[in-house]
């Protein structure tokens, strides 16, 4: 089974960008988008149903053009939410939640810490969502269940995950407290599966700036994730990052389960 993760930074541009393709090549069983930036209704028809991929949209209610999720999958989930419970975070579309026989899994888009000022204004309510989807995974893990929470994080963890970093240690993204909520998520019994296989592999990042060739001098950022709860490990074939698929600032990340 593969499953992967994608930020398109706009479905519509991405979809101009070579969009239905790349996912046709990628083969996934399931995918999460983030950042979709639209409702369903706006969203073509060929781009509901890929292959034999359905799918499911959740937006953002507050602000149109703004955040949103997507998931396509092959089998139908047993269940499907898009709500964490919390109204402020639940407004802004930024999860789908499927629950499949043998686990469940969030597809998230994690908010990003600065405001439309450029400061760290949005910090406090990063860690409060960190904290809120945490919790209800965790109602999960204590029926049994495994969990699988994919998307983009909006957080480098560790230096080796990001090019400049001795420059962004005051940068939303990379700020001690994010990092933090990073470590509290693999504390509570989840496995960051890109460095369960790759612990020292520098240079693998996720998002590139489109200012300054960033891409092309892969001047990035690891900030998508997949992370598995500690069950499923037995069961991880493979992680993997695939910067060579474009049409976003983003690039895929994802892995193979047996």
């Amino acid at each position: 089974m593969k499953i992967i993760s994608w930020n398109v930074n706009g479905i519509r541009s991405a979809e101009k960008k070579g969009l239905v393709d790349s996912i046709v090549r990628m083969k996934p069983d399931i995918l999460g988008l983030q950042e979709v930036r639209a409702e369903e209704h706006q969203i073509p028809l060929h781009l509901r149903a890929v292959e034999d991929l359905k799918s499911y949209w959740s937006a953002c209610r507050r602000k149109a053009g703004y955040s949103g999720v997507g998931l396509y999958t092959r089998r139908e989930p047993v269940r499907l939410n898009r709500d964490l419970g919390v109204e402020e975070f639940d407004e802004e579309g930024r999860v789908i939640e499927a629950e499949y026989p043998d686990f469940v899994i969030f597809n998230v888009y994690f908010p990003n810490g600065s405001g439309t000022d450029r400061s760290n204004s949005r910090v406090p309510f990063k860690l409060a969502f960190y904290g809120a989807l945490l919790e209800h995974a965790a109602k999960h893990r204590k029926k049994g269940r495994e969990v699988i929470i994919m998307g983009d994080y909006n957080t480098a963890h560790q230096k080796i995950d990001l090019k400049n970093w001795r420059g962004n240690q005051e940068t939303s993204g990379f700020l001690p407290e994010e990092r933090e909520w990073m470590s509290r998520y693999l504390d509570a019994g989840y496995v960051d599966s890109f460095r369960h296989f790759h612990p020292d592999r520098e240079g693998a990042y996720s998002w590139w700036s489109f200012r300054m060739n960033a891409r092309e001098r892969n001047v990035g950022w690891r900030v998508d994730y997949v992370l598995v709860s500690s069950g499923l490990v037995p069961r991880l074939k493979n992680a993997f990052i695939l910067p060579d698929v474009t049409g976003s600032d983003h690039c895929p990340v994802g892995i193979e389960l047996e």
